[in-house]
């Protein structure tokens, strides 16, 4: 496999790049596609210019296969997440959580109650995807009943879920960073701190100038009361249909492995449905298996609650499994590294290694479709670099979940980005504008880069100089 590099110039690499995105562009803009075909197109174009530079089928087909087992857990995830969105809706959790949502929370304050609410919740979970399926989505509801555009809350979203999947200790981007960087875990924390906190204090100030936009607003009483008699019409609402979140979440507090822990948030919806909504075994199994189907005549609760089940999950898993397959081909034939290797040409100085960093992190998100492709390649690609330079290596931990954790939701065929799209209702190139965390955080990190603020030196009998 390490040979195939050297077979690989920095020419046929970016070949296939160029014939990614014209593929992506003519299937996307002209010929209003999904992004599965020319996608899959380009998987096979790569693999042409792979054997055709010396790679073995069996070479690639390995890279193909053992990139997606990389994925795989994201995967069962995602697919469990679905069973959990449709089941939750029929038990009236979902609906719980809008209509009380709608009763307490105003305008004003809503975006920063949304990016801390989320964050909170990401935390506690480490999981953005767990935190954007579940209170998301009543959020996005509970924004609609108040008048504010649904991307803006989904930026809101976005930015709190990925604060915390960042700082949680139970993340496994934040595990992950740290291990190809060669630190250890709590070190890489605190160190995400002098970016991440100043970037969470400043996505929390803008939301709240935008929420004084929808503040001095006629708050549209009717129209509010239209939908909670709608929801409390269709379901019944009780307060304790609000102990399926509160359990999923201290089940992965607790250490609750992620998949056993959402397949139980999924059981509780069944029950849930079963005592507080009187469902039958067959309805729940529709809703676990083909999603929640609203049909109470209001059309803002209608578009928002007929969502969910293992099937609306398909089309994300299996434009999933071709983006890792892109990637297995990139980086199992060497074209990755060979981008990668010319980038370096260009990092001299401790700023230009914090950019080419970036700029490799983002190339792999959009590349591969994957973020821990993000993480781990870069970690692997700069941990020396970094060391040569005498940088601590939470500098490069640091920069991987400032570059890589954080643009992934952003890129529409990345597993985040898809997922994202699925579960919130919301492209990514929409909500892009207003996901001020993930905008902000790596223009913080390349600040520092270039500064030396909190770029930590490694101590002098660590250092190479000293050795």
């Amino acid at each position: 496999m390490e040979s195939n590099g050297s077979k690989m110039t920095l020419g046929k690499a970016l070949l296939v790049i160029g014939f990614l995105v014209v593929a992506l562009i003519g299937g996307l803009m002209f010929f209003g596609g999904d992004p599965h075909i020319p996608l899959l197109t380009t998987v096979a174009f790569a693999c042409l210019v792979a054997i055709k530079s010396g790679c073995t089928w069996e070479d690639l087909e390995e890279g193909i296969l053992s990139t997606i087992k990389m994925g795989m857990q994201s995967i069962l995830i995602l697919m469990v997440i679905g069973c959990i969105i449709g089941t939750w809706i029929l038990s009236g959790v979902v609906p719980t959580m809008i209509y009380y949502g709608l009763k307490i929370i105003s305008p004003g304050i809503f975006l920063i109650a949304t990016c801390i609410i989320c964050s909170i919740v990401s935390i506690a979970t480490g999981s953005s995807w767990t935190t954007a399926g579940t209170v998301g989505i009543a959020l996005i509801g509970v924004g609609t009943g108040l008048g504010i555009p649904s991307q803006i809350v989904a930026g809101a979203i976005i930015s709190g879920a990925y604060f915390g999947d960042k700082m949680s200790p139970l993340s496994d981007t934040t595990n992950l960073a740290p291990a190809m960087a060669g630190t250890t875990l709590f070190e890489h924390i605190r160190h995400m701190c002098y970016t991440t906190g100043p970037s969470m204090i400043i996505s929390c100030v803008l939301f709240g100038i935008l929420g004084i936009k929808y503040a001095g607003k006629e708050l549209d009483v009717a129209g509010i009361n239209i939908m909670l008699d709608a929801l409390s019409s269709n379901f019944t609402i009780h307060p304790l249909l609000i102990i399926p979140p509160i359990l999923v979440i201290l089940m992965v507090v607790f250490k609750v492995p992620a998949l056993p822990g959402l397949f139980g948030g999924t059981l509780l919806g069944a029950i849930f449905s079963a005592i507080f909504q009187g469902a039958g075994m067959t309805e729940i199994i529709k809703a676990a298996h083909f999603g929640y189907t609203s049909d109470t005549g209001v059309e803002a609760i209608d578009s928002l609650l007929s969502r969910g089940g293992l099937d609306s999950m398909m089309w994300t898993v299996s434009l999933i499994l071709i983006a890792l397959s892109f990637g297995g081909v990139m980086e199992s034939s060497g074209m990755l590294n060979a981008i990668a290797q010319k980038i370096l040409t260009f990092a001299h100085s401790t700023g230009s290694i914090v950019v080419a960093t970036f700029f490799t992190c983002l190339f792999c998100n959009l590349a591969t479709g994957d973020q821990y492709l993000s993480v781990v390649v870069p970690g692997r690609m700069y941990k020396d670099i970094f060391r040569d330079k005498g940088l601590h290596p939470k500098n490069l931990s640091r920069c991987l979940e400032d570059f890589g954790t954080i643009t992934s939701p952003l890129v529409p065929w990345n597993t985040c980005g898809a997922f994202m799209t699925t579960a919130l209702g919301i492209h990514p190139f929409v909500y892009l504008p207003y996901a001020f965390l993930n905008l902000v955080n790596p223009l913080i990190s390349i600040f520092y880069g270039f500064t030396g603020i909190t770029m930590e030196k490694l101590p002098p009998e660590e250092s190479p100089t000293e050795i």
